[in-house]
């Protein structure tokens, strides 16, 4: 059997009580990069990005470079690109009054 009890003798195992909730806080966090990354990828209908996102189980390394990298290149060339300006429409109202005058 393993031995949980330190040279004390009061049963506390010290490592864990340090690296539980260490351990925590990081699978909370992973969850919240896998969650948050998903959405981007099926927003922006990436399949095979989603995919990976949703197999492959690193504890947020593979979601910190999908949002790091794939999405700041993306934000980069969507902000980089030329705005187009849109025509804003007419009322046809509007239309056979300029007519009749």
């Amino acid at each position: 059997m393993w031995n949980t009890f330190n040279s004390m003798g009061n049963g506390i195992y010290a490592p864990w009580i340090i690296l539980g909730p260490i351990l925590g806080v990081w699978a909370l966090l992973a969850i919240a990069l896998k969650g948050y990354s998903l959405w981007h990828a099926a927003k922006r209908n990436e399949t095979w990005w989603f995919i990976a996102l949703l197999l492959i189980n690193t504890m947020g390394i593979l979601e910190l470079i999908y949002i790091g990298v794939v999405l700041k290149k993306f934000n980069q060339f969507v902000a980089s690109a030329p705005e187009q300006k849109k025509e804003e429409p007419v009322m046809p109202s509007e239309k056979t009054e300029d007519k009749q005058n």
